[in-house]
């Protein structure tokens, strides 16, 4: 096994933790509808194979945006990841689960698959180069009772009125029973 120095080891800390961080903002600019969020986890020149969509990051954008007035819950777990670190160039598998509810619709879907991404470092910062979706399992659930469930809860939107966009945090006193 190759010794490595301990400012290494920090460097490469580092890197993981640059690249996790930006895969995390993709995920919340996704489950937020925050274009601008899901645009700075990639690189401009970046290449998205997506399912649906196979090629830039506006194309991804374009697909994706007029698709989400319909959710009207959408979350994405990240899970397990392995990286590979290679100079300024790192291999990424990040398995994810996702899950989003109509509006309208007493089914939730719920989609399990993995991330298989290639990250460049430019200038320090780390982002997608190129990123392959793969699905690998797919179920329905009943979401009949999610309205009644939840009519006692705070309730998150999927824009950017959401409570995870104020700063500080603050307490909110009135129950919203419908979605903004």
């Amino acid at each position: 096994m190759e010794h490595i120095t301990e400012r290494e080891a920090l460097g490469e800390l580092l890197d993981r933790q640059a690249i996790s961080d930006c895969l995390l903002r993709y995920a919340r600019g996704v489950d937020r509808v925050d274009e601008e969020l899901i645009r700075s986890a990639y690189w401009e020149d970046a290449h998205d194979a997506h399912g649906a969509v196979n090629g830039t990051p506006e194309e991804l954008l374009a697909w994706f945006i007029p698709n989400q007035p319909e959710r009207e819950v959408a979350q994405h777990f990240l899970m397990n990841q392995f990286v590979e670190l290679r100079g300024n160039e790192a291999d990424a598998e990040t398995y994810f689960i996702s899950v989003a509810k109509k509006y309208g619709s007493e089914e939730i879907e719920t989609v399990g698959g993995r991330y298989v991404d290639l990250f460049a470092r430019r200038q320090g910062e780390w982002r997608i180069q190129t990123r392959l979706v793969l699905l690998e399992w797919q179920c329905l659930g009943d979401a009949s009772g999610m309205g009644q469930r939840l009519s006692r809860s705070h309730r998150g939107s999927r824009d950017l009125n959401d409570p995870c966009y104020s700063r500080p945090a603050s307490p909110r006193f009135e129950v919203r029973t419908t979605p903004v």
